[in-house]
């Protein structure tokens, strides 16, 4: 490999809410990395930096072009740069949208279990969240309940969708029918998709995501696109995302939306970042996702070992998917509580993940994992990870000992 991703990276000293949080613990729970972005990145913000200057910022025509070169590079998707609206993030873009298209008490339709964010950006801005169950068949798989999801929709309080595509935490990407017949019911019950595609290139090599927009002429234009290059670079805390609407009726009331909740304003390293990782980051990009299906297939081989090692009744599930490096754990033949099993996790063996619960759905009966590591790193706290199963288990289930 050209780029190093096995060499730690020390944050310590860096203000890291990864790191912070987790204390003592290895922490494998937010979604961001633990390497450092592509150089192609550093050396813009080293030449901005030396500049010296960080007075305010405009958003350049070359910001639009570098999304619309990247999406129809990398995606097939042709965008019209006037559909491109900056935004300081995805989740601050999520909760505009959520004041701006509902009035208060109006549900909002998302499919759990899901980016646990959500909710609180539907609550805090005064909506109902209702949740229409995915389908679990206890063996790694999760579908969409048709029937259930139709029915949330058709509520005439409902108003808004929350699409995640790709989907975290199942790490599904979505194809192109289901997107399709997503699309087509929103249209039928006049309810508007906002689609949450963040970690849309980070898919595992040989899969590709299907962007929503490109899927038909309804789910273009009853629809908002999330974007940025934040997740997949590494640069969250750089502040910088776009919102992609082809309507302009609604493009309209979506910039309202932003810029009355001033969230549409780049600071002095978002425009220098955004193009350097979208016009020069594709090689690194490439590396990086074959480094993390790598690691995919490590933790995969792992849990097979341990699953080998343990009554059948005992064993813990991967969730099969993509996308991601978010590993979905199924941990429902050890216990249906997931935050009693992570405290534990965290407490007696060192390492820290996120709680199913928070993710909705049947999410009590899972842990996330985050792999997006050096290798080392992960299979130290993998291990801890089965070292915790094996002692929550034997405190569990004494007689089996």
């Amino acid at each position: 490999m050209t780029y190093d991703f096995d060499t730690p990276i020390d944050r310590s000293g860096t203000y890291s809410l990864k790191w912070e949080e987790a204390g003592d613990a290895l922490p494998m729970w937010v979604a961001d990395m633990d390497f450092q972005t592509a150089p192609v990145i550093r050396e813009a913000l080293r030449q901005r930096v030396e500049h010296g200057v960080f007075g305010y910022s405009i958003v350049p025509p070359e910001w639009n072009q570098a999304y619309v070169d990247w999406w129809g590079r990398r995606h097939g998707l042709a965008i019209d740069p006037d559909s491109l609206v900056f935004c300081t993030g995805v989740v601050p873009a999520i909760s505009s949208m959520v004041r701006k298209l509902t009035t208060p008490n109006e549900n909002v339709v998302i499919m759990t279990p899901v980016y646990n964010i959500f909710f609180n950006s539907i609550l805090n801005n005064g909506c109902r969240v209702l949740e229409s169950p995915l389908a679990y068949d206890g063996e790694g798989h999760y579908e969409i309940d048709w029937a259930d999801f139709e029915t949330k929709l058709a509520d005439p309080q409902t108003t808004l969708m929350i699409l995640c595509n790709p989907h975290n935490p199942i790490d599904r990407i979505w194809d192109c029918e289901t997107l399709e017949r997503i699309g087509e019911l929103c249209w039928k019950h006049h309810v508007t998709v906002v689609s949450d595609e963040i970690h849309c290139d980070l898919t595992d090599p040989g899969f590709d995501y299907v962007p929503f927009a490109s899927v038909g002429e309804h789910c273009a234009m009853n629809s908002v696109t999330c974007m940025a290059p934040t997740k997949t670079f590494n640069i969250a805390g750089l502040n910088s995302a776009a919102v992609m609407i082809p309507n302009p009726v609604l493009r309209h009331k979506v910039w309202r939306a932003l810029n009355t909740d001033e969230v549409a304003e780049p600071n002095a390293f978002a425009m220098d970042a955004t193009l350097a990782a979208f016009n020069e980051g594709e090689p690194w990009l490439n590396e990086l996702r074959a480094y993390l299906a790598g690691n995919k297939a490590t933790a995969r081989a792992m849990f097979d070992k341990y699953n080998a090692s343990v009554p059948a009744d005992r064993r813990i599930i991967m969730v099969e998917g993509h996308a991601t490096y978010l590993l979905w754990v199924d941990c429902s033949a050890i216990t249906h509580d997931t935050d009693a099993l992570c405290d534990h996790l965290k407490r007696e063996h060192k390492v820290m993940f996120s709680e199913g619960s928070e993710y909705g759905g049947n999410g009590h009966d899972f842990v996330r994992i985050n792999v997006a590591c050096p290798r080392a790193r992960m299979i130290e706290g993998l291990a801890r990870f089965i070292d915790g199963l094996l002692a929550y288990r034997a405190q569990s289930f004494p007689k089996m000992d």
